[in-house]
């Protein structure tokens, strides 16, 4: 006989399935909580292309079908009359140089005049930076109309009015860019520095060798955001050029296609294509950029 007991065998114990999802369930509510956000988000979306859409369908749209009560969408009669009239009345080459010059040289001059501000304010001690700051923290927020008439006297005062540096230089080194360089530069550890000017590197070294290539993706958001908003510019070109010849895109299209009486409904939404068009491409081209460049800015400082 052995001197051990046999081992007897312990039956399984059953493992309880999951319980049964009711309707108020936390799974439930979830799935509705996403329904509703995906619904709202579909409702943005629409709200956000409508007017892409709109703008579009029109430009082929003949005159007398902007003025029919109720407003169609899809073009009755398509045509191409639009776009052959703004070729056509308006010294279009003449006016989209003007209007790339402008943008180039003021996307330029913040792609480089910014970063080195926002360094200034982020690694250099001088006396005044906390207000120089704040200047720039203030000029960030004061409205474009509130300069409009102080820039117009300066450039007066400068004989720049009607002049390509009359409608450059006052941009060149806009806020938002110094803003957003600054942040960037105040994640960047002072020992990286340090050990760089241990090594022999001058200050201006070492801001172009390390500050600016590890500011490529604020500096890609900067270049769209900067040429979309030089790009589109109306207001100031409009006080700053006096001859035809000095007209900004915006301007020339406002300017020939809207008369006393009435306004060229579709030679405006063909103009309007026209002008969101080159930006279109750049920003689906620098998609991947500019998403970086936002979500790499911090908010420290």
């Amino acid at each position: 006989m052995s001197a051990f007991p046999t081992a007897q065998r312990v039956p399984p114990v059953p493992v309880a399935g999951p319980p049964p999802r009711t309707a108020g369930s936390p799974a439930g509510t979830g799935r509705g909580r996403r329904i509703a956000l995906y619904a709202l988000l579909v409702l943005g979306l629409i709200l956000v292309v409508a007017p892409f859409a709109w703008m579009l369908l029109g430009s082929f749209k003949p005159q007398p079908e902007f003025l029919r009560l109720p407003p169609t969408w899809l073009p009755e009669t398509w045509t191409l009359d639009n776009y052959r009239r703004l070729f056509e009345n308006l010294d279009f080459p003449r006016f989209f140089t003007n209007s790339l010059i402008v943008a180039t040289a003021v996307t330029a001059g913040n792609l480089v005049f910014a970063p080195m501000l926002g360094w200034a304010l982020a690694k250099l001690e001088f006396r005044g930076k906390r207000f120089l700051l704040l200047l720039v923290l203030a000029t960030l927020m004061l409205p474009a109309s509130a300069t409009l008439i102080p820039l117009y006297v300066l450039m007066s005062a400068l004989n720049l009015v009607n002049t390509y540096p009359g409608l450059i230089l006052p941009f060149l080194a806009g806020p938002l860019g110094v803003f957003l360089t600054r942040q960037l530069f105040l994640g960047l550890p002072d020992e990286l520095l340090e050990a760089a000017r241990i090594d022999g590197a001058g200050e201006f070294g070492i801001f172009w060798r390390i500050g600016m290539p590890l500011a490529a993706p604020v500096l890609a958001t900067l270049w769209i955001l900067t040429f979309l908003g030089s790009w589109n510019s109306f207001i100031y070109p409009l006080g700053m050029t006096q001859e035809p010849q000095m007209y900004t895109l915006p301007v020339a299209l406002a300017t020939f296609a809207t008369g006393q009486y009435q306004s060229d409904h579709g030679m405006l939404m063909a103009g309007s294509v026209v002008l969101v068009v080159p930006v279109l491409i750049v920003f689906v081209l620098m998609q991947r950029w500019i998403t970086e460049g936002v979500a790499t800015t911090g908010l420290k400082g």
